[in-house]
């Protein structure tokens, strides 16, 4: 949000919004937010979510049930400021199509948002845990990494403009780190590794921003 001047309400698209935790903590910031997704089940719990909100929350809220490969049909091209597409690619074969098309509703000097599985690291957390089968079968798993992810951003017009490691410490941590002291320290340790090389080329996901130019 640092990209836009404060106090500025944001269109947001996010695409595959599950249950609306980003959706509605953007809403209740004051952005106006458009959510897409396909599951009626999470569209009901979204619903009954912001059933209990303010009507000035609920006023800024539209929820549209649908596949986010059909944003095209729904929106006009760079009709939004912000489009999240976090945990989607996971479920996408061939992405590309997908990527497009999200990059197409953007408007000028819009950001994309993804939160991908880390292609170039499939083998890291059966490892960490000592599932060595499964790190051997991660090893010949075919995903999205850095170098591809970049090349595609560029391709659909949102260049790569900064990128974070998620889930780098945390997934391997000990159950008795939810103690306050404990769960800020590993926290703080996360935060850093998410935006320190070589730490982040390692995280179980990466967080990717891209801009259209």
């Amino acid at each position: 949000m640092g990209r836009f001047p404060v106090g500025r309400r944001l269109r947001v698209l996010d695409v595959g919004m599950g249950r609306g935790a980003q959706a509605l903590r953007l809403a209740r910031a004051g952005h106006q937010v458009t959510g897409v997704e396909q599951d009626p089940v999470m569209i009901a719990a979204v619903r009954e979510e912001l059933a209990g909100e303010p009507e000035g929350i609920r006023e800024r809220m539209r929820i549209v049930e649908g596949d986010g490969r059909d944003t095209g049909v729904h929106f006009r091209p760079g009709s939004f400021d912000v489009v999240l597409c976090h945990g989607v690619l996971l479920q996408v074969e061939e992405p590309d199509a997908l990527l497009a098309g999200l990059g197409r509703m953007l408007a000028p000097g819009g950001l994309l948002s993804l939160l991908v599985r880390n292609g170039d690291a499939p083998a890291m957390r059966a490892g960490l845990s000592g599932d060595w089968a499964g790190a051997l079968e991660a090893f010949s798993t075919v995903s999205y990494g850095l170098k591809r992810l970049t090349s595609t951003l560029a391709g659909i017009g949102a260049p790569l403009h900064t990128w974070y490691g998620v889930r780098v410490f945390t997934d391997t941590a000990a159950d008795d780190a939810d103690l306050p002291g404990d769960l800020e320290a590993l926290l703080a340790a996360e935060e850093r590794a998410g935006r320190t090389d070589p730490y982040r080329g390692v995280a179980a996901l990466l967080h990717l921003c891209g801009v259209r130019g």
